[in-house]
């Protein structure tokens, strides 16, 4: 048996077996036909879970809307996908977007109200597919005609449904092919990608193709290839949108459906799903650049980018769709696993534990449809700062500006945890990619080694992390290294001295961010941090009088928030020796851990009279320096996270 433990970020390893922090495996030789193999393979859903307070997260969440909208809400129970004529548009996403979402949940929280919701719409589907292999309620000369988008998170989900229940594997599979091969038809016939999403997410039909050619292809490898270069030939040229000579700098005034956020965090991963069927090595480069460029000029503090529908720039009262916050952490956990480079995992952590729950209430019954980075107010917003949504966007409800959000935020945390550990290609490593409490029980297809995992930790709001290995085989273990570590960790195997370890693993110092008109951002570690603005809730409305829990609020500030600071004061406050956790972690006051800085009101005003105007450059203070307490970044529902600096 191992122990690894991470005591103010130190290991310490305990046994005969040798471990390996913060390497890569090496990939397999480059392919010339079928597909290019994956860096990492994910471990099918259910063998990883989450323990401590990630799995109080995972149990509110499925007592919130997410586990409770097949309950109440008309778009489920009486959906489209499952015999029922509601939907919200002609994309017959609803019930897709929940299935896919619902699933994770359900099995990692082993929900068993939520596992026979699942596994309903999952017969229901499978046995109503028409005769021709189309798996949905649309025909052709029915209420609307055959999109192939909306069954992308229906194969998602139930991908994910045979890993936890392979007693549905049979019938998936043959239900899979029979659509595949009506869909390679529809393709040749120029049909099925006339929908709004224009062909901007036809990776995610390239990403389900791969699973069936990597696990079941039954024989029809080149049907799948054929399939997989017939929708990308007709959707969009994600390089060409990514290019250095085409991609926006700004916030963009031509609405495009390709600048569309959603549908770019979608396009992300185009060149990893592109990479596989194509050999072409270039394409992990073109990733990463477009990448690095997504964020260099639409990035968000938070560590996701902004889109008020469309790319919004670098302004802080912009907003960031819930929609997008959720696509973005899932695919960067796939970019991850087919190229292996760390900062696409890195920034799906920073979502995870930032933007994420930035953007959903502590008891996760009501979310936002935008975020904002400095957000005074939550309310119907007059006049409005977003150029393409509703006034109504930045409220905390049911549906606020549109449903798809209700839908499909389910999956943010589950994915998360479902791509926390991941195997090498050839079955003989593990390498955890997330931090957070986590138990792991897997085996190494090749080594036969059975493998048990166990992560003891309050991370990210403490810096101590205790992991448990037990294995009957030696294998190599590896840790995903941080690029935010300082100097001040070690590493000690077995009964050893501590020694410094290089590179240095874990323990952070606070870093602050330049952003625009001169102000700052602060950062220790993987969280974001920001001023909590004190706040009065008042209910709006509530929709389904049978739920009375799914309502709509408005927040209002009923404290200063016009600060400037003083970076040379910040000052981490680390929470005590065993502190216990706040149930929920991401409300106000519930964080243990905190920053400190002097600041001190200054002129800023608000631009309309519900958000503010840009922050001051080098303000004069109007009133007398004070200390402040900055909170993590994603139990703040109202706050300032970019912040003018104080003058001299």
């Amino acid at each position: 048996m191992r122990v690894f433990k991470y005591s103010s970020w130190c290991f310490t390893v305990v046994g005969l077996l040798a471990g390996v922090v913060g390497a890569t495996p090496a990939a397999d030789k480059r392919q010339t036909s079928g597909l290019s193999p994956k860096v990492y393979n994910n471990l099918p859903l259910g063998q990883i879970k989450p323990t401590g307070w990630l799995q109080n997260q995972l149990n509110i969440q499925a007592n919130g809307l997410a586990g409770n909208l097949n309950v109440f809400y008309p778009l489920i129970t009486q959906g489209s996908w499952t015999g029922g004529t509601k939907n919200y548009s002609n994309l017959n996403e609803a019930g897709s977007y929940w299935y896919n979402g619902i699933v994770p949940l359900a099995y990692i929280t082993d929900n068993s109200r939520l596992k026979t919701a699942v596994q309903s719409f999952l017969n229901h589907v499978l046995d109503t597919q028409w005769a021709d292999g189309w798996l949905g309620n649309e025909s052709n000369n029915q209420w609307q005609p055959r999109f192939l988008w909306g069954r992308y998170p229906f194969f998602f989900g139930a991908i994910m449904h045979v890993e936890a229940d392979p007693s549905y594997t049979t019938r998936f599979v043959t239900a899979f092919h029979k659509f595949v091969a009506l869909s390679n038809t529809m393709l040749k016939n120029k049909q099925g990608y006339g929908d709004w999403t224009q062909g901007t997410r036809w990776q995610d039909y390239a990403m389900a193709l791969q699973w069936l050619y990597d696990n079941h292809p039954n024989g029809n490898e080149a049907l799948l290839l054929d399939t997989m270069q017939r929708i990308k030939n007709v959707s969009t040229n994600w390089r060409d949108v990514f290019s250095a000579s085409k991609f926006p700098t700004t916030a963009v005034t031509d609405m495009r459906i390709y600048w569309h956020g959603v549908n770019l965090a979608e396009g992300l991963k185009a060149s990893a799903a592109t990479y596989r069927f194509t050999h072409d090595a270039s394409e992990k480069t073109d990733a990463s650049s477009g990448w690095d460029r997504l964020y260099q000029y639409h990035g968000r503090p938070s560590g996701i980018f902004a889109a008020d529908e469309h790319l919004a720039g670098l302004e802080a009262i912009r907003g960031t769709e819930l929609c997008l916050v959720v696509v973005s952490s899932t695919k960067s956990s796939y970019l991850y696993q087919v190229f292996g480079e760390p900062k696409y995992a890195e920034r799906a952590e920073r979502q995870a534990y930032n933007s994420l729950p930035g953007t959903i209430s502590g008891d996760m019954w009501s979310h936002q449809y935008l975020q904002q980075q400095n957000q005074v107010a939550v309310k119907n917003m007059n006049p409005n700062p977003f150029p393409s949504d509703g006034s109504y966007s930045n409220v905390f409800g049911l549906e606020p500006n549109y449903p798809c959000c209700t839908v499909n935020h389910p999956q943010g945390f589950p994915k998360f945890v479902a791509n926390a550990f991941v195997a090498s290609v050839d079955g003989k490593s593990l390498t955890q990619v997330y931090f957070g409490p986590l138990a792991v029980k897997t085996t190494l297809s090749g080594l036969g080694a059975t493998v048990s995992v166990n992560v003891n930790t309050n991370y990210p709001f403490a810096d101590d992390i205790k992991t448990t290995i037990t294995t009957d085989k030696p294998f190599t273990f590896y840790i995903r290294v941080p690029t935010w570590i300082n100097s001040q960790a070690k590493i000690q195997v077995g009964s050893a001295a501590a020694t410094a370890f290089s590179p240095d693993i874990l323990s952070a110092d606070i870093k602050t961010e330049s952003r625009p008109h001169g102000s700052i951002a602060i950062h220790r570690g993987t969280l974001n941090y920001a001023l909590d603005i004190p706040r009065k809730s008042t209910l709006i409305k509530t929709t389904y009088s049978a739920e009375p829990r799914a309502s709509d609020y408005q927040f209002d500030a009923t404290g200063n928030w016009n600060y400037a600071i003083d970076p040379s004061t910040l000052t981490f406050n680390a929470p005590p020796s065993g502190t216990s956790l706040k149930s929920p972690i991401f409300d106000s006051g519930a964080p243990p851990l905190s920053i400190s800085v002097t600041g001190c009101t200054v002129n800023w005003s608000l631009a309309g009279t519900t958000f503010t105007s840009s922050p001051p450059e080098k303000p004069a203070c109007t009133g007398a320096k004070t200390k402040l307490t900055l909170i993590p970044y994603g139990a703040t529902k109202l706050r300032i996270s970019e912040f003018p600096v104080i003058s001299g």
